[in-house]
């Protein structure tokens, strides 16, 4: 399985100075990922924008997966299968991206919201990235321990109706006990939503990660 991906080489004529992929949530697209990254000046680097592989009931969405009837965020899914299925083709696309746009993955930001969030904590400690952000995400099940000490950015609304806070928190509390370095923001009336106060953040790690 091949994924479709928006790739857009830095607008600043000049050799990338990192690679940033962003993945969709569920029942958005490639698209929608690159309109909320593009709101950020990151004429620099090298920005990459992976497509979930299966259509979502609505018009012109894409999933990694669907989520089953009693999907709850904190139990164990890593068994689905169009969840094996979109793991695999974006682990495929990892290793591949390095020779294709030519930064290697230890200058290679992963991130994703919501659905994607959860898609870069389950791939994204599989490779030598520079860094992984979280946004509104949750994780498919158990956090195997990791040693990279690559920084992890957590995000979330405190008013989330779509994945719980909680979820959240637990999260975090998981990769912290798996071994991973998390910075953990948590917003009072934030729902679930990449908002102004999130691009400000990304903004702010992406800098300090990438330069």
């Amino acid at each position: 399985m091949t994924l479709r991906t928006i790739s857009v080489p830095p607008q600043s004529g000049r050799p990338a100075k990192g690679a940033i992929v962003i993945l969709h949530g569920w029942g958005a697209n490639a698209e929608d990922a690159a309109y909320f990254t593009g709101l950020l000046n990151l004429s620099e680097y090298h920005l990459v924008f992976p497509e979930g592989p299966f259509d979502h009931p609505a018009p012109g969405g894409k999933m990694w997966y669907g989520f089953p009837s009693g999907f709850n965020f904190g139990g164990n899914w890593g068994h689905l299968p169009q969840l094996q299925a979109s793991r695999q083709a974006l682990m495929e696309c990892l290793t591949a991206l390095p020779t294709v746009i030519q930064v290697p993955l230890t200058q290679t930001l992963l991130g994703g919201f919501s659905q994607g969030g959860a898609m870069t904590i389950d791939v994204g400690f599989d490779f030598p990235l520079a860094g992984r952000m979280v946004l509104s995400g949750y994780r498919h099940g158990a956090i195997a321990p990791v040693s990279d000490q690559a920084p992890v950015l957590m995000v979330h609304g405190a008013v989330d109706p779509v994945v719980p806070v909680a979820v959240a928190v637990e999260t975090r509390d998981r990769l912290l006990e798996a071994g991973a370095s998390v910075k953990y923001l948590e917003f009072p009336t934030m729902g679930h939503e990449v908002s102004q106060v999130v691009l400000g953040k990304m903004d702010g790690f992406i800098q300090r990660i990438l330069g």
